[in-house]
C-alpha cells in the first residue's frame, strides 16, 4: 500500500477527515501480530470487514469498510474495497464561523497484483466522493526481492486529481487539486529475529490547497477588543518529504517489539517528528494482545497565525490548527482472537480484532475562541484535543 506523507490525522477540517480515512483504510490491512517471510508472494484470498469510529474534538466519524482479495491463478490477485465515512461535526473550527454539519463520504477502489518470480507489480484506482469533494487516485508499484529473499526493494508512484467545491456550488465552479506521490522503500532481514525498513516519500500538491469553508481571524480595526474573519489563502503548491525508519525484533516467547521514527518537512516550513513503540504478545494459539505508544510534534507553517494584526496582512494567511505548533501522545491497545485452519470448513484463517487509540494533543498557538468567559483577542485558552479511535474487524482467509 502506498503511504501518504501527512501529519497526524487529528484535525477536524475536510482535509483531516480525508487523511483520517486513509489512515483507517491502511490499518484495515494490518494484523495485530504477523510473521512475514518477506519472500515475493501474493496475498491470500480473504474478506476483511471492519467498522471504524473516531470521536473527539466535537467530531464523530464512523462507518464500515469491506475489502475482498481473490487470486486468479498462481500469478494474479485482484482486490476490491468499499469504504464509508459518516461525519457529524460541531468542532471548535465549525462553531467559530458556521453551524455544525452532517455528511457522508463513499470510497471505492480496485487493484491488481501480478507475481513474476521474485517481483510483484501492483496497480490500482480509487474514487472518493462527497457532496463538495471528489477525489481520484491511480497508483503503480513494483517490489523486488534480492539476496535470498532477505532484502526487498519497492518503488511506487501515485497520481491524484481532486475537485474541491462548496455546498450549493455548481460542480462547474469547483476548483482542481492535483497530487503526485513518489515512494522508495527498503526492507532488510537482519537476523532470523530482526527486521529493519526505511521509507522515503516525496509528495507534490498543486491547486486548491486551502479549505473553502475555513477562515482566519484578525483584529477589528475599529475595536481592538474584538476580531473579524476573512477566508484563508494558501500557496498554490506544496512539496513534502517524509523519511521513516522501522525496526522489529521477535522475542523468543511469542512476542515482538517494534520501534519507529518518522521525520516530515515541507515547503511551507512545517517540520514534524513521530516516535513510536509497540509490543505484541501471543498467548496459546488464538489470543494476541498489543499495546503501543506514539509521540508526535510539529512546528507551524510560515503563514500561520491564530490572530492576524489586520485584514490581508500578508499574501498567504491561515488559521488551520493542523498548520500550527502542537504535540501529542497516542496510547493504543488491541486484542484479537484467531481461529486456525481446520476448525471451520473451507476457511484457512479467521481473526476477530478490536483496536483502540486514545489521542491527547496540546496546541501551543491555536486558541479556543468558543471557550466560555470574556477574553481579549489572543488571550483565549489554548486548545486541547482528546479523542478516541476504535476499529473492530473480521478477517476471513480462504
Amino acid at each position: 500500500m502506498l503511504k501518504v506523507a501527512q501529519g497526524e490525522a487529528v484535525g477536524v477540517t475536510k482535509k483531516s477527515v480525508k487523511v483520517f480515512a486513509h489512515l483507517v483504510a491502511a490499518l484495515t490491512s494490518i494484523a495485530l501480530y504477523s510473521v512475514n517471510t518477506f519472500a515475493a508472494t501474493l496475498p491470500p484470498d480473504a474478506v476483511d470487514i471492519m467498522h471504524h469510529r473516531y470521536d473527539g474534538g466535537g467530531m464523530e466519524i464512523s462507518g464500515p469498510s469491506v475489502l475482498v482479495r481473490k487470486s486468479i491463478g498462481p500469478q494474479v490477485s485482484v482486490t476490491g474495497h468499499y469504504y464509508v465515512d459518516s461525519i457529524s461535526a460541531a468542532s471548535v473550527d465549525v462553531i467559530a464561523t458556521a453551524s455544525e454539519y452532517e455528511e457522508e463520504r463513499t470510497e471505492f477502489s480496485g487493484g491488481i497484483d501480478f507475481l513474476h518470480e521474485k517481483t510483484i507489480l501492483s496497480g490500482g484506482y480509487t474514487n472518493s466522493s462527497e457532496n463538495d469533494y471528489e477525489a481520484n487516485t491511480a497508483y503503480f508499484s513494483v517490489a523486488q526481492d534480492f539476496f535470498g529473499d532477505l532484502t526487498t526493494l519497492s518503488l511506487a508512484y501515485a497520481r491524484g486529481w481532486d475537485s474541491v467545491g462548496k455546498r450549493g456550488q455548481a460542480e462547474s465552479d469547483w476548483e482542481d487539486k492535483d497530487l503526485q506521490n513518489y515512494n522508495l522503500g527498503l526492507t532488510q532481514v537482519i537476523t532470523k529475529n530482526a527486521l529493519f525498513s526505511i521509507d522515503v516519500d516525496v509528495i507534490t500538491d498543486e491547486g486548491k490547497l486551502e479549505n473553502p469553508y475555513r477562515q482566519n481571524r484578525y483584529v477589528d480595526p475599529n475595536d481592538s477588543t474584538a476580531y473579524l474573519y476573512q477566508p484563508e489563502v494558501y500557496p498554490d503548491t506544496r512539496t513534502s518529504t517524509a523519511l521513516g525508519f522501522r525496526g522489529m525484533y521477535f522475542l523468543p516467547y511469542r512476542a515482538s517489539v517494534k520501534l519507529e521514527y518518522r521525520y516530515f518537512s515541507d515547503s511551507w516550513d512545517i517540520q514534524a517528528n513521530t516516535y513510536g513503540v509497540s509490543y505484541s504478545h501471543a498467548f496459546d494459539e488464538s489470543w494476541i494482545f498489543e499495546t503501543r505508544l506514539r509521540y508526535y510534534e510539529q512546528d507551524q507553517a510560515r503563514f500561520y497565525s491564530d490572530l492576524f494584526p489586520f485584514a490581508n496582512s500578508q499574501t498567504h494567511v491561515a488559521r488551520d490548527k493542523e498548520l500550527s505548533t502542537y504535540s501529542g501522545i497516542t496510547y493504543g491497545f488491541g486484542v484479537s482472537y484467531e481461529v486456525k485452519q481446520g476448525v471451520i470448513p473451507f476457511v484457512k484463517r479467521l481473526q476477530l480484532s478490536l483496536l483502540a487509540d486514545i489521542l491527547d494533543y496540546d496546541y501551543e498557538n491555536f486558541r479556543d475562541v468558543t471557550a466560555s468567559g470574556s477574553y481579549l483577542p489572543g488571550e483565549e485558552p489554548l486548545y486541547e484535543l482528546d479523542a478516541w479511535v476504535t476499529r473492530t474487524s473480521l478477517i476471513v482467509e480462504f
